[in-house]
């Protein structure tokens, strides 16, 4: 009896190994049918989809941009140039010199705090000249330009009367004096003791007669 219980409950672990081996079976089965029919809905899906065609646009490649040069250092001055611009600058074409002169023709110029006797030498000729400065053919610029460097010379020169010929105008537009008045304003703002229209023989109207500051002597 013990032998055939035995066999009995042998053949029951048998039956139930064979059933868990079939439910699993089944269900490999059924995973592997769910995976095949995705499989073949997304081949589907994609049954109209193309490659695109490559694009026939041509595309220059890109090149780097000119290195722009190095900028060349400026020029320094000369000394020449450095004094020429520091006299151009010194004076204005603006300064008014109305005021300062007499009411005479020769319109005379005598600064500050100078007596009339100084001007009364002046125009008798009490100095004599020792240089002069002809503006004819000159531009603003060049005679405004050339006067400065003329007074420094002469400042270094020691000299006290001088002559400036800034010409009556006729090859001018308009035959008017243009240099005229602005010399008068041009020695004004340097500082001359004083100045008038220099004598017909010395230039007339189209002169004038300078007369610059003495330099002051070194103390002994």
């Amino acid at each position: 009896m013990k032998d055939f219980a035995d066999l009995k409950s042998l053949g029951k672990q048998l039956r139930e190994q064979a059933e868990t081996r079939a439910v699993k079976e089944a269900e490999r089965v059924k995973q592997e049918k769910k995976q095949a029919v995705e499989a073949n809905l997304f081949q589907t899906a994609l049954g109209g989809v193309q490659r695109m065609p490559a694009p026939d646009r041509y595309v220059p490649p890109t090149v780097p941009g000119p290195v722009a040069p190095a900028q060349a250092p400026a020029r320094k001055l000369t000394q020449a140039e450095d004094d020429a611009a520091v006299l151009r600058e010194s004076l204005s074409d603006l300064f008014e010199v109305d005021h300062y002169l007499e009411d005479d023709p020769a319109l005379n110029y005598s600064a500050p705090g100078v007596g009339p006797d100084v001007m009364k030498k002046l125009r008798k000729g009490h100095w004599p000249i020792q240089d002069e400065l002809d503006l004819h053919g000159m531009n603003r610029d060049q005679a405004r330009d050339a006067l400065g460097a003329f007074l420094t010379r002469a400042g270094q020169r020691n000299q006290r009367c001088v002559c400036v010929i800034h010409g009556r105008g006729f090859g001018s537009r308009g035959q008017e004096p243009v240099l005229k008045s602005m010399v008068h304003s041009w020695l004004v703002q340097k500082g001359v003791v004083a100045f008038c229209q220099a004598r017909n023989h010395e230039g007339g109207e189209g002169a004038l007669i300078v007369l610059l500051r003495a330099a002051l002597q070194p103390a002994r």
